[in-house]
């Protein structure tokens, strides 16, 4: 396995930031690390990346112990923290040599990695300015660019798209996609339409905890409530609407309604024969399907 996590614990004062926390991640995988904030998710990769040292329990990257070896295992992981800490007077290719001689690289070797580099994280136009110069968007290409240039086997990316626009978002996350290719990558991110889009598995923290590790979409089936119908008739209703199997139900508009059903219920059969008997005519239906926004809402409300 790519990255071990066992019954870590991190205490400051009287504070438990992380809680008995397990997990295991494989060579190859995407893994998108859920929860809101304060929840302990910074704390677990700062620990993952030798930053900061358990309280107890034990993490590996690659079969090299955090605890006993962090100088080992910072060879093994390209780390992009939250707050991108450049030095925001230097060139870009001079950041990069200088991140690169870190990690011991040297000579032609530096320099054709960090050409590398530079082309594969879009940097080319960019490449002489001073970083200070530079977007928020192009800042995180340099970042990425920082974190992948000794070529690690695992990717810790704590929140690479804060404070992007939609379209550095997306550049962002086809680069994450281009880069881990052979690669492992445990990354978190508030904005869950991105989990989904580059990862199947997540993991959920809440208060230190960890409250779900598995597939997003099976995830869902196990734990979010039943999708909600919404229907729209032509005209007001005024009278009760008495289907079985409804669980409860919220007036939009005089004329919609949306319903939540009892588990494993499809009641949109029922409610056209129910509109039928009272001469109503269904003009909208439709059924919102759960999602990882769901889901996310479900286990950090329920752990509270």
């Amino acid at each position: 396995m790519a990255v071990s996590v066992q019954h870590v614990t991190k205490i400051f004062g009287s504070q438990r930031a992380v809680d008995e926390v397990s997990f295991t991640l494989q060579p190859g995988e995407i893994v998108g690390f859920l929860g809101p904030n304060g929840a302990g998710k910074s704390t677990t990769m700062k620990i993952l990346t030798g930053y900061w040292s358990p309280s107890s329990g034990e993490a590996s990257v690659n079969g090299v112990s955090v605890s006993a070896e962090p100088g080992q295992v910072k060879r093994l992981i390209g780390y992009l923290p939250e707050h991108n800490p450049l030095y925001l007077d230097l060139y870009v290719r001079e950041y990069l040599a200088l991140s690169g001689s870190f990690h011991g690289l040297r000579g032609r070797s530096l320099h054709l990695r960090i050409d590398e580099m530079i082309n594969r994280c879009g940097l080319e136009r960019e490449q002489n300015k001073k970083i200070e110069s530079l977007s928020k968007g192009y800042r995180q290409r340099v970042g990425l660019a920082q974190a992948l240039l000794h070529d690690p086997p695992v990717l810790i990316l704590d929140e690479p798209t804060s404070g992007l626009d939609p379209n550095q978002i997306l550049e962002i996350r086809k680069l994450i996609q281009d880069v881990s290719v052979n690669k492992t990558v445990l990354f978190s991110s508030h904005i869950l339409q991105e989990v989904q889009a580059l990862c199947e598995r997540v993991l959920v923290i809440n208060r230190g905890k960890l409250v779900a590790d598995g597939n997003w979409r099976q995830l869902i089936s196990q734990h979010a409530s039943a999708p909600t119908v919404v229907v729209e008739f032509q005209q007001p209703v005024t009278l009760d609407i008495s289907v079985p199997g409804i669980h409860s139900i919220e007036a939009i508009t005089p004329s919609s309604f949306r319903i939540v059903p009892k588990a494993g219920v499809d009641l949109r059969a029922d409610l056209f024969r129910w509109a039928t008997d009272h001469q109503l005519t269904i003009v909208g239906l439709r059924v919102e399907e759960n999602n990882l926004e769901d889901l996310f809402q479900q286990l950090t409300r329920a752990a509270l």
